[in-house]
């Protein structure tokens, strides 16, 4: 579904993303991991058309997307989430969802569809019961679910996922976790889920991808994953100075 080869972007002088290659198979869950600051997100506004890349090429359903804007990625069918959600403040939870569904994929909906559409993500997100309330009602978690909806409205053929655990407790991230299974096997989405918070990830994902300062370091297995010394090295900060964060593991 998604082939990427040799990506890389630069910002002036500093490579935040460095001939980078994967491929995404169509109805799978990629984990797309790495320390902060590894060029996950990155990668994300490349493929999403935020920035456009210095060098390499990202074929969607083989039709070469690399430099096309943001609205058309999304026309074509490819649906984000952001790390930080921003919504529309001053609509209800339900109209945010139903502009989602308003700009996604082509050809527009009407009115009612446009609504069905978003009461329909809306229950899946579990959000259905506070439809037609404020933002403000909405914690983290809750914010989590509207950038979910918001996303899943666009009618995408592949989700990218960015980090939908930061912010949660873990009961809210196993819950989010589950619920991204269910969009694969209820809806038929493919996702490529960024996250630095390994846990839960691991034991959700087909395959993953490890980056570390901008560079793939690892493809394969959750599995073998964790037994890969180069991965561990990198989340021990063995390799790379005195960062520090909790290694991925299959069963926590």
């Amino acid at each position: 579904m998604l082939k990427i080869t040799g990506l890389s972007k630069h910002f002036g002088s500093f490579v935040a993303v460095n001939q980078v290659s994967f491929e995404v198979e169509q109805g799978e869950i990629l984990g797309l991991i790495g320390p902060n600051g590894s060029g996950k997100s990155t990668i994300f506004n490349v493929v999403a058309g935020l920035y456009k890349p210095t060098a390499g090429s990202i074929l969607f359903q083989g039709k070469e997307i690399g430099g096309l804007p943001a609205h058309q990625i999304c026309h074509l069918g490819i649906g984000r989430t952001f790390q930080i959600p921003r919504p529309f403040s001053k609509l209800s939870i339900l109209e945010n969802v139903v502009a989602a569904a308003f700009f996604g994929s082509s050809p527009r909906p009407g009115a009612k569809a446009a609504r069905d559409r978003a009461l329909e993500v809306l229950s899946l997100v579990g959000l259905d019961s506070v439809a037609d309330d404020s933002i403000d009602v909405l914690g983290a978690a809750g914010l989590k679910k509207l950038e979910l909806a918001k996303a899943l409205a666009t009618q995408p053929k592949l989700l990218l996922a960015d980090e939908p655990l930061g912010g949660l407790d873990a009961e809210e991230m196993v819950q989010a976790a589950d619920l991204l299974a269910r969009i694969r096997e209820e809806m038929g989405i493919t996702i490529v889920w960024v996250e630095h918070i390994m846990g839960v990830l691991m034991r959700v994902v087909d395959r993953v991808v490890v980056l570390d300062h901008g560079e793939k370091i690892f493809e394969g297995s959750p599995a073998a994953c964790v037994q890969d010394p180069q991965v561990t090295e990198c989340y021990l900060g063995h390799a790379h100075g005195a960062r520090r964060e909790a290694v991925p593991t299959a069963s926590h």
